[in-house]
């Protein structure tokens, strides 16, 4: 379904009409973003990162499953604007999701805007499946899932992608005059390479002179930019007219300056005990706390702490003088002397209420046994019931207890008040009660009460005696103990207009590990209280509320803001952004995209998880995470963060443009000229975007925390990272301590003199490189690293995906405690790469104390440590033929780079040999037919040893194993999930770079088989496929995995589109699962040496399943063939393979039976009776589906055996094939010698035929039972249905014990004969089918219709089980054995009467055929057991569970005693089958339907079915035979000795053309 078959509305809640449309022009890029059957974005991950917007813009494409539950009564709501719309979160557009059988919903939406963008869907769930009225579900919605698109910059009207931004950041207030000494920096920064400032709030500052507390957010900084805006403006255009520098600006929505003039006006904007009455504890332990600092000297305590033990003494202070003092345990507990007086006035004055639920178990008449109820018991009934004020902290006493259910508990324990009644026994009794209900929450309290000192002794610690720490001296009225929670407002004529308990604002800050998605000042939050918080005193928390409603001022006033920002500023920083509400930044950025579109959003987040960092990311649409280099304590931890951020490892997959990788897209062999132009892009799994900095303000500088000569090799290290970058004003100067924003007072040094001497200062020299070099890989693409890491050293080699041009860094760190650290770096070999060296540099820095106490004397400007950057010639590089090698020769201390350009002769050409290598193919294979395709694209081990004549199998690949097919499947199937991981390492990628055996080996398969068969087909995909592996071959060894999957993925997807264009309409433009499973029965049919459909010619024959059953007497199985044909040739429109079988198995008609086992025609073997009858199926559904298929009927065959003659003789006897008949005399054939009745022994019976088979079994005995027209035969020592596992270990005593019999008359043979019968008789009448009638034994004239009549009025009777045992008598039942009702009998009178009553999956097979045979009501009402018993995730269990054979794990290989399991005669006692999970679905399907009288039943029907194909669709996808397994073990698990593919398993494919021609 495209975008116009659906309709667009818009919501703001409501739905607004509006119709969308697809008829904008588009670049034709497209980004498949399939849904799972709930909704879920079907992506790795679920993280959607698409790249900038284009013009014309790409599209996201939608995939939905036709079939998929969404789809009941489903819309997609997506609030992706429109192109020309504006964008408005609340505002989404629905698509009407209807249920489409033939193939996937597809959606397109034109992406022309950044931003984070969601989707989301609403449905009715499909209802359990039920006989009777079920519940209608409710709709139900599906969580918002988002999309991210890029913002796109451009710098100088020329694109700048993220991985190309060099951002460097300034404190604005060191800058000197405005635009003097701005511009002299600005112009310094610029040549240096950077292409983004950073800059920390410009706005007017509060009292504390830090940029991040913000006095007036609508002010820009007076004394810097005096013309406000204006200046800001002219800022920005010369940054980056003059200077080439975007600017981006940090943005503070959570916190105000305490002293921000407006709060005066709006304290409703911050947190107080009128807005957050549950601060209230906090705030009066606030002040009682500044009031015990204040009072220490009075209390005797110290003032200056010089050790711990004085802190220690005046926090030990802090409970008996704080806390008891303000009897802070009064807003923790109840006030039991009034609660207990209150609930006896209610209980005297008849005021009492039974809460919901009563007393519990007793409820309300047993309240005799409350009396007997303990203590606790009876506080714990008030606690539940009866406590209120338990949701948050608040005033004194907020708990309390209900009186009136506290009298209802007094009522039962002391009965109704009289005159008589004891207040005060009923007051001491309910007073014992509070108490014992108060005994938690004075534990609670216990527990803060501890907290509390705690964390103050843990913050004055940091603040008064920690090395690290601010080191403040005495504790004084102006630097009190700790800092300030609360700000107070000053009392003047504009706060005296708001309430007093508004005038006390909650200062912001943060927590350690808390919960990012918590608000530390909400109400469910002890922060305050507990003081937790590491709060920063200069700054206000401000209140959002959960929308504007709540706080209009607030939030009308941080939009101005906002917008004020995005109005000049390329990029936000959030500042503080993991203690954001989300639904503020949400709100708030939205703004900013109002004005700016494509807005740069960056943010730190502490959260402390990698899955809430992708809350944040995806919601806020955050452009890149900042990550710092300076985190890192060692070189170790330092390479892990450069790989973390270095890029997709050198010889990734082209993952992003990799067709073929995922089962939701069907192949689509005619499409429009629009799609036949469009390029796919996957939405690939991938981490968020970093801005990786070597260092930021907030962290130490190298000189602090490692040694300042690191300076160098750690800016080296994240410059070469493919992401973007960034760095701090005084990082390059090396300055010796980082700077303090809020205190420090000196101002940057500004660049006097020339270039030259500008730039010697500190690593200027080489930050000037090394900008140009990350510019140069970003802007160009340069997005694949190899990092290695060896003792201090990191090398780091960035290339180009295509071009493999490269730059190489070899940099030895400088971490404390390495001194000179003159270890050796192992020489570096790079393959097929030449080399060229840029530089080598060693950074020296005079780090002594006496170099630092003079860099930090200067009052007025901030300067450097002395420096010096020495080049070295220290390297050595040695150019073979093959490879380079470099070398450290001679010195190359710590704090040492080295970079060096690289490239591979002839590389420069790649971006054609990526188009050479993925073009052509559709032509190549365009030629081939579907036996070739077997061929080129699969061919199990036997079957490519038996073409062979044993000299090639599959190709094995070291240290994995051999792959499943010799053909393209084999090697797809591995690569598959290879290149969707970038599995880099994984054993094929080793082995194609030790070597080419793998392109040598598919080259040689195809021209050996073309040349030997002769083929001229074959010629052109071989000719294709030697010229793409001859033009990889001189590819560097560690590209070659990847050119090898893009020439088989290439090939792969040229021939599987081969084959789907071969095939019927309904499987061309059918869902991929159809696609899938129509291509099995190209794996499954083609040319053998050792097996033919004929014993003198050569036919491709279908093999009975893979790998074991696809050669010789094994490969063509009478029964396999015709229970797959419907599904495998007849449904995929491969009508002519359909008929070969057909005429081949009738020319090997016998005995009125065709071989199971055909062996060529050369020595059949006819033990199977129901064969026959899946044959005579066969030929009806053709003569009903394939054009023309009447006509079949007089084709003429010669046959192998003579007609009605049971002789046996070999295939070159003159009598073999000396007659002929045609296929209506085979038809009667068949039929008359069953109804005289079949009695034989298998020719060349014994040991030699079957050395399993006890003599017995070999007879074979089939007769009709003319009173009912049931067929019975066979006997307990064979077994003669595709239940037919014999006993085979002499250990367990089983030999030629078959484990399933099933002799007698076998309900799927009783309903394919009255198909039969009724096919016949039909066509009979027509004139059609010369024949009306069969003879009995007796010689008496049967009519079709006469032996139809008698098996439909008996089948009921004789088959079914009924529901209720009185109704026994009306059907032939042994009530005594009984083990299941409501269900069809398996058998009917065989030699064990109990397996007649079993539950097995066979019945439904007679449904599908015979539906007229079962009562529909009785027919459900089986089904929907068989459904829950039976079904498993993919198969049908061949045996009820209740069953005492039941045996659900088979193992062929078990030869233990285990007369029931051993040597796997089990088989069919349990294991899940999966072929029969298709006819159980048809069934169900038809006898559903018949109960459903509308569109919208049948389609709910519909979904039914498909629900219950999950477990196979999954199953497709995930195995490398690229097939359905033929059986599972119990519940769908693993079964090793499983068929790897049966013939079988396609019987789904009709079931999906059966869905269609419903719909």
């Amino acid at each position: 379904m495209s975008t116009e078959e659906t309709s667009g509305k818009e919501t703001t809640g409501k739905e607004t009409s509006g119709k969308e449309t697809s008829n904008e022009e588009t670049s034709g890029v497209v980004f498949p973003l399939p849904l799972t059957d709930d909704g879920a974005p079907n992506v790795p991950g679920e993280y959607i990162y698409l790249p900038p917007p284009t013009d014309p813009p790409y599209v996201v494409r939608f995939y939905i499953e036709g079939t998929s539950s969404i789809c009941r009564q489903g819309s997609l709501w997506i609030n992706i604007p429109a192109p020309g719309r504006e964008f408005v979160r609340e505002w989404f557009r629905e698509f009407e999701l209807h249920p489409d059988f033939n193939r996937n919903i597809e959606l397109s939406i034109p992406i022309t805007s950044a931003g984070a963008f969601a989707f989301y869907t609403t449905f009715t769930p499909l209802p359990e499946f039920a006989l009777g009225p079920v519940p209608t579900p409710q709709p139900t919605r599906t969580r918002t899932y988002y999309i991210d698109v890029c913002p796109r910059l451009t710098l100088q009207n020329e694109l700048l992608p993220l991985n190309a931004l060099s951002i460097f950041s300034i404190i604005h207030k060191f800058m000197g005059k405005f635009p003097e000494d701005f511009d002299k920096h600005l112009e310094s920064i610029g040549r240096l390479g950077y292409n983004m400032i950073h800059f920390t709030p410009l706005m007017h500052r509060g009292r504390s002179d830090s940029p991040y507390s913000i006095y007036d957010q609508l002010q820009f900084d007076p004394e810097c930019f005096p013309n406000g805006e204006q200046d800001i403006a002219d800022l920005v255009m010369r940054m980056e007219k003059e200077y080439g520098l975007l600017a981006l600006i940090d943005v503070v929505w959570n916190h105000t300056a305490n002293n921000s003039h407006w709060l005066q006006d709006h304290p409703e904007a911050g947190y107080n005990i009128e807005t957050a009455p549950w601060l209230q504890s906090a705030l009066e332990l606030e002040e009682a706390l500044q009031s015990f600092s204040d009072n220490l000297s009075d209390l005797g305590l110290p003032t200056t702490l010089e050790m711990e033990q004085d802190l220690q003494k005046v926090v030990d202070r802090i409970k008996p003088e704080v806390i008891d003092k303000i009897k802070l345990w009064e807003f923790y507990v109840i006030n039991v002397k009034r609660d207990a007086q209150l609930a006896v006035d209610a209980w005297s004055e008849g005021r009492f209420k039974f809460p919901e639920g009563g007393f519990g178990e007793v409820g309300v008449g047993g309240l005799d046994s409350v009396k007997s109820w303990s203590l606790k018991e009876k506080a714990d009934f008030l606690c539940e019931k009866a406590l209120r004020g338990n949701d948050r902290m608040g005033e004194r006493f907020r708990r309390n207890v209900d009186a009136e259910v506290a009298a209802a508990l007094i009522t039962a324990l002391f009965g109704r008040y009289s005159d008589s009644s004891s207040k005060d026994a009923v007051f001491s009794t309910i007073k014992s009660i509070l108490d014992k209900l108060n005994a938690p929450l004075y534990a609670e309290f216990d527990e803060d009460s501890i907290a509390i000192p705690t964390q103050v002794f843990g913050r004055a610690k940091y603040l008064r005696l920690d090395e690290d720490g601010p080191r403040r001296g005495p504790i004084t009225k102006q630097s009190r103990l700790i800092e300030t929670y609360f700000t107070k407002l000053p009392s003047n004529e504009k706060t005296k207009k708001h309430k007093i308990g508004s005038l006390a604002l909650a200062n912001n800050g943060w927590v350690w590990n808390a919960d990012a998605l918590s608000n530390t000042a909400g109400p469910t939050s002890k922060a305050y209280l507990r003081r937790e918080l590491i709060v920063w005193s200069d700054c206000v928390k401000l209140r959002y509320g959960s929308g504007p409603e709540e706080n209009p001022w607030l939030w009308d006033y941080m939009s101005r803001y906002t917008r004020l920002m995005a109005k000049y500023f390329i990029g936000f920083r959030i500042d503080n952004c993991h203690s954001t509400p989300l639904v503020v930044a949400e709100y708030l950025l939205d703004q900013g995209r109002k004005v700016r579109s494509d807005l740069y959003v960056c943010a730190e987040l502490f959260t402390g998880s990698e899955k809430t960092d992708y809350v944040f990311v995806e919601r806020l649409g955050i452009s890149s995470l900042i990550r710092e280099a300076m985190q890192a304590w060692s070189t170790a931890e330092l390479s892990r963060l450069v790989h973390m951020h270095g890029g997709k490892p050198i010889g990734s997959f082209d993952i992003g443009k990799s067709a073929g990788l995922d089962s939701f897209a069907p192949v689509r062999v005619t499409a429009s000229k629009d799609r036949m132009t469009e390029t796919y892009r996957r939405i690939n799994e991938t981490s968020v975007h970093a801005l990786f900095t070597d260092c930021t303000h907030d962290n130490q500088v190298p000189a602090q925390k490692r040694d300042a000569r690191d300076t160098l090799p750690n800016a080296a290290l994240v410059y070469m990272c493919s992401c973007a970058t960034g760095s701090v004003m005084g990082y390059d100067d090396i300055y010796p301590l980082g700077v303090d924003i809020v205190k420090n007072k000196r101002q940057y040094m500004l660049p006097e003199g020339d270039e030259d001497q500008v730039d010697s200062v500190g690593i200027r020299k080489i930050r000037k490189l090394l900008n140009e070099l990350h510019a140069l890989m970003g802007k160009d693409g340069y997005i694949e690293t190899f990092i290695h890491h060896e003792g201090e050293y990191i090398t780091v080699h960035r290339v180009h995906p295509q071009s493999r041009k490269g730059y190489f860094l070899i940099a030895h760190t400088a971490f404390p405690g390495y001194g000179a650290g003159n270890n050796n770096l192992t020489p570096v070999h790079l393959s097929g790469t030449k080399v060229e060296l840029v530089g080598t540099w060693t950074l020296e820095v005079d780090a002594s104390d006496e170099a630092k106490k003079k860099a930090l004397s200067d009052e007025n400007v901030l300067g450097g440590l002395p420096s010096q950057i020495l080049s070295q010639e220290n390297v050595a590089i040695d150019m073979k033929s093959d490879e380079t090698v470099i070398s450290l020769n001679g010195s190359f201390p710590p704090g040492s780079i080295a970079i060096f350009k690289t490239w591979i002769p002839g590389a420069e050409h790649a971006v054609g040999l990526d188009t050479f290598v993925t073009t052509g193919a559709n032509e190549a294979f365009g030629t081939l037919n579907l036996h070739d395709l077997n061929f080129v694209l699969y061919r199990s081990e036997p079957e490519e040893r038996d073409s062979s004549r044993g000299r090639d199998g599959v190709y094995v690949v070291p240290d994995y194993g051999p792959l499943v097919y010799a053909g393209l499947q084999g090697w797809w199937s591995v690569l598959k999930g290879v290149i969707k991981g970038n599995r880099l390492g994984h054993p094929l990628c080793r082995h194609l770079r030790e070597g080419q055996w793998a392109l040598d080996s598919i080259v040689g398969r195809m021209d050996r088989v073309s040349k030997e068969w002769a083929n001229d087909r074959l010629q052109a995909p071989t000719r294709w496929l030697r010229e793409r592996m001859d033009a990889i071959r001189s590819v560097p060894t560690s590209l070659l995995p990847r050119y090898f999957a893009l020439v088989i993925q290439t090939a792969y997807n040229a021939a599987f589109q081969r084959g789907v264009s071969l095939m019927s309409e309904e499987v061309r433009n059918g869902p991929r699962f159809f696609q899938d499973l129509a291509m099995v029965s190209v794996q499954q049919t083609g040319h053998t040496r050792s097996a033919s459909l004929y014993p003198t010619e050569s036919v491709p024959c279908l093999a009975a399943g893979l790998p074991h059953f696809t050669t010789d007497w094994s490969r063509c199985w009478g029964r396999d063939v015709f229970l797959s044909m419907r599904g495998l040739y007849l449904c995929t429109g491969r009508y002519d393979d359909a008929k070969q079988h057909l005429l081949a198995f009738a020319s090997v008609l016998k005995h009125g039976m065709i071989p199971n086992l055909l062996s060529s025609g050369k020595a059949p073997r006819y033990n199977s009776r129901d064969s026959i009858w899946f044959f005579l199926q066969g030929i009806q559904e053709y003569t009903k589906i394939a054009p023309n298929g009447l006509k079949i009927l007089g084709e003429t065959i010669r046959r192998r055996f003579l007609p009605y003659d049971d002789t046996w003789f070999s295939h070159d006897d003159p009598r073999a094939y000396s007659q002929t008949s045609t296929i209506e005399d085979i038809i009667q054939e068949a039929l008359q010698r069953h109804a005289t009745g079949l009695s034989f022994q298998e020719a060349n019976a014994g040991p030699q035929l079957d050395m399993q088979m006890r003599h017995e079994g070999f007879q074979i005995d089939v007769k009709v039972d003319w009173d009912t027209g049931l067929i019975f035969g066979g006997n307990q020592n064979n077994c003669g249905t595709w239940q037919d596992k014999m006993g085979e270990s002499d250990k367990a005593g089983n030999k030629g014990v078959p484990g399933t019999p099933r002799d007698g008359a076998a309900v799927e043979i009783t309903g394919l004969c009255y198909s039969t019968l009724k096919w016949l008789g039909e066509l009979s009448k027509q004139g059609k089918y010369s024949y009306n009638s069969v003879r009995t034994s007796g010689g008496e004239e049967v009519t079709f219709t006469q032996w139809k009549t008698k098996l439909q009025d008996n089948f009921e009777r004789c088959y079914y089980i009924p529901l209720d045992e009185g109704d026994d008598s009306s059907y032939d039942v042994n009530s005594k054995i009984v083990n299941r009702r409501g269900i069809y009998k398996d058998l009917y009178r065989s030699g064990k009467e109990y397996e007649d009553y079993q539950l097995r999956a066979n019945f439904p097979i007679a449904m599908c055929v015979a539906p007229e045979l079962f009562d529909p009501e009785k027919a459900r009402h089986a089904l929907l057991i068989a459904d829950t018993v039976l079904r498993g995730p993919v198969g049908m269990a061949t045996l009820d569970p209740s069953d005492r054979k039941y045996r659900p794990y088979y193992n062929n290989a078990d030869d233990s005693t285990d007369f029931e399991t051993a040597k796997g005669r089990n088989y069919h006692q349990g294991p899940e089958w999966v072929w029969p999970l298709g006819y159980f679905l048809r069934a169900f399907l038809h006898f559903d339907l018949m109960r459903r009288k509308t569109k919208e039943g049948r389609i709910e029907s519909c979904q039914q079915i498909t629900r219950r194909l999950k477990g196979c669709k999954k199953a497709l996808e995930t195995s490398p035979w690229a097939g359905l397994t033929e059986l599972t073990n119990k519940n769908g698990e693993l079964c090793s000795d499983s068929v790897s593919f049966p013939a079988l398993t396609p019987i789904i494919v009709d079931l999906f053309e059966t869905l269609s021609d419903i719909l």
